[in-house]
């Protein structure tokens, strides 16, 4: 049967779009749906506010009546301006194992990306380093968290195929929680607060950060993660619509700020319990009963595995241990709610300055995933 790419916009075909991604799964015990609202809402310039500085295009992939895959192509102009390269992006990249299907969908952003003097095609990653980004090469037995790829592993031979190259690999560390914080810890943390003079502030909700801090939460992230591959700094827009989404369903036992005597946030740390459980009881949707299951995944007191979902510390305190006063802050929460593990969802292979941060755990690497890039 013959295969048609099919370039489609509007809101009909792109629920087809969303819905395609989580049915190639749904007999995968590893895959971790996405919320099928924040999904849409990802592909709506009216919604998300990297359209501000983006341009996309989506295509489905058929054979007679019956979708086999999917493709996202993007142009952030603002990484591109930010790193001086003209790359097409693509991502949301989903196939079933024919390799004339993902041949022909990574044709159809390559040459929508040449039309528009792109010269590079790369991938797979989001609008920005806000989305899922990073094939999946190893860990394929582990259930993905929430903030992460999941993929088959027959993508690996069909991205080398095609002729995409490594551009840039991410490790992930799971943890193992300690039964206390060692009396060394602790007095290393202090000698760490007595020198900087830096201090951990109690969080307790979303109000207390925003009356307090405002934004510079993020304005410290644009700071930390500057020189991290293809990021561009979050607009204003991106801060609000970040803050609206993530600030109210964050467990505040889970969220370290650390200050300076100035009362400047030079450091963050921010771990979620992991829903993906609850995200695969609701199969992606919120209603008429999904809304139950992630609300019971948020707020579970007893946990066995959280995912450290964001570190970051101002470039003038990195490598003066801040990260320990992090870990101090949070272990303790973590024995409290009977965390086994906690995930660490991708560390740069080439920031070695953050991979030392796990050395106060027991841990391993478990998972590695990439970012390919193409000549075009």
């Amino acid at each position: 049967m013959e295969l048609k790419i099919v370039e489609i916009s509007g809101r009909k075909d792109l629920k087809k779009f969303v819905q395609f991604g989580i049915d190639l799964y749904k007999d995968n015990e590893y895959y971790c749906p996405p919320l099928f609202l924040d999904e849409l809402n990802t592909f709506d310039p009216s919604k998300n506010p990297a359209f501000e500085f983006s341009e996309a295009v989506f295509f489905l992939a058929y054979r007679g009546k019956k979708i086999v895959g999917r493709i996202a192509g993007i142009i952030n102009h603002r990484a591109n301006e930010v790193w001086n390269v003209k790359k097409v992006r693509f991502g949301w990249f989903d196939f079933v194992n024919d390799k004339e299907v993902s041949k022909q969908l990574l044709d159809a952003v390559a040459d929508w990306g040449r039309a528009k003097g792109m010269e590079q095609l790369n991938g797979p990653v989001g609008f920005t380093d806000m989305d899922h980004q990073g094939l999946l090469l190893r860990g394929y037995e582990y259930l993905s968290p929430m903030a992460a790829l999941y993929n088959y592993p027959y993508y690996v031979d069909h991205f080398e195929a095609y002729g995409l190259e490594k551009e840039a690999d991410w490790i992930e560390v799971r943890c193992t929680v300690p039964d206390k914080v060692e009396d060394r810890i602790l007095r290393i943390g202090e000698l760490i607060k007595n020198k900087y003079k830096v201090k951990i502030e109690p969080v307790k909700s979303a109000k207390q950060v925003l009356t307090r801090f405002g934004y510079s939460f993020f304005d410290l992230i644009n700071e930390a993660y500057a020189p991290l591959y293809n990021y561009s700094p979050l607009t204003k827009a991106q801060e609000k619509y970040y803050a609206e989404m993530y600030f109210p369903v964050l467990n505040y036992d889970f969220v370290t700020l650390i200050t300076n005597e100035k009362d400047e946030l030079v450091g963050l740390g921010v771990t979620m319990p992991n829903i993906s459980k609850a995200l695969r009881k609701a199969k992606g949707k919120l209603f008429p009963f999904g809304w139950y299951h992630l609300l019971k995944g948020i707020r579970a007191k007893k946990l066995e595995t959280v995912d450290l979902l964001l570190i970051a510390v101002r470039p003038d305190y990195q490598e003066k241990g801040l990260t320990s006063l992090l870990f101090i802050d949070q272990i303790p929460q973590f024995i409290k709610y009977g965390v086994k593990y906690a995930d660490v969802t991708a560390i740069l292979e080439t920031n070695h300055k953050n991979q030392n941060t796990w050395d106060i755990f027991e841990h391993e690497i478990y998972k590695r995933r990439r970012a390919y890039m193409k000549v075009i």
